[in-house]
């Protein structure tokens, strides 16, 4: 997915682990993709840039499309980072410039690695479910890992976790004493997790990882705060369990991770490391460089750049004081 704001602010961040367990609720922005497609931007937040390597996870729908386009994404690229497209209702068309072309489903695993850099699509099509609900998820590249070839991968079947009360897939990393299958370059987590009414749980976690919980459907009493749908309840680390209960009975992304240590910049759809690399990003998109090669062929619809600020990147702390 791309980030279509026509005026994106640079982000310069870091992660670092809370000193102690906390609970900051966030509520996600709204932002639109295009004309048809509206969401709720829970990361990047003005408070929390990243948990872990995870850098940007938009909630759309749900929204019913029968009579509209639904997703109009066209081809536009990426660098340093991966996608993770998961999508709870309906259908999208994923094409990238490795040659990929499928579609993306309830309950099947996407995750795109741009590395050095890709150019992606997502589209619906005109046969689409009438319903599109989903989330997609950012995660940043080391340094040792950014420059690294692209790929895609799929899983179309994810191990599943079950405790009394809960049940959910694994996306990425080990929940539970269950791992995914998906590849990942840093220590990460990221689970779909339905939360039965009126089950009180202890969720087994990674204390040495941070923590968010964002939720789509329904409410969860994550701890001691309620968390409602667009809601990110920031858990800070230094937790061995996580406490949840429902009472109506609810849906939430879980999101963790080893505190990424370095510091990155986040523009439009590009992950660097500097302002001067953004630049040089944008640059090879506009001239359309062997960098960023077709999804199809050089005449397809394609996703042009904004403009870059006038003025360089001021670094900015992790979170508000």
């Amino acid at each position: 997915m791309s980030d279509l704001d026509l005026r994106p602010r640079e982000i310069v961040c870091g992660s670092a682990p809370s000193p102690e367990p906390e609970e900051l609720l966030l509520t996600a922005r709204r932002v639109y993709l295009g004309k048809t497609t509206e969401v709720a931007r829970a990361l990047p937040d003005a408070q929390i840039r990243m948990i872990g390597a995870w850098c940007f996870l938009d909630h759309y729908g749900p929204q019913s499309v029968q009579d509209s386009p639904g997703m109009q994404v066209w081809a536009h690229p990426h660098t340093g980072l991966q996608t993770v497209s998961w999508l709870l209702e309906g259908e999208v068309e994923h094409r990238d410039s490795l040659g990929s072309q499928v579609m993306v489903r309830p309950q099947q695993l996407h995750i795109m690695t741009a590395g050095v850099g890709i150019v992606h699509s997502e589209l619906s099509l005109a046969d689409k479910p009438p319903t599109l609900h989903g989330v997609q998820l950012w995660v940043a590249l080391p340094n040792s890992d950014r420059e690294t070839s692209p790929r895609f991968e799929s899983h179309v079947e994810l191990p599943l976790l079950t405790v009394p009360g809960l049940t959910g897939s694994v996306l990425v990393g080990e929940l539970g004493g269950v791992r995914s299958p998906a590849r990942s370059h840093t220590p990460l987590v990221g689970a779909d997790l339905t939360v039965e009414p009126g089950v009180p749980i202890q969720l087994a976690v990674n204390p040495e990882f941070e923590y968010g919980i964002f939720v789509v459907h329904g409410d969860v009493l994550v701890e001691s705060t309620t968390v409602g749908v667009d809601q990110l309840l920031y858990l800070g680390s230094q937790r061995r369990s996580l406490g949840l209960r429902s009472d109506h009975g609810g849906r939430a992304i879980l999101l963790g991770g080893a505190p990424f240590a370095e510091e990155i910049v986040m523009w439009w759809n590009f992950v660097g490391r500097s302002h001067d690399e953004i630049v040089a990003f944008r640059t090879a998109w506009e001239r359309r460089e062997p960098r960023f090669p077709p999804v199809v062929d050089r005449s397809e619809k394609v996703m042009e750049a904004p403009a870059m600020p006038t003025v360089h990147l001021r670094p900015r702390p992790r979170r508000a004081r």
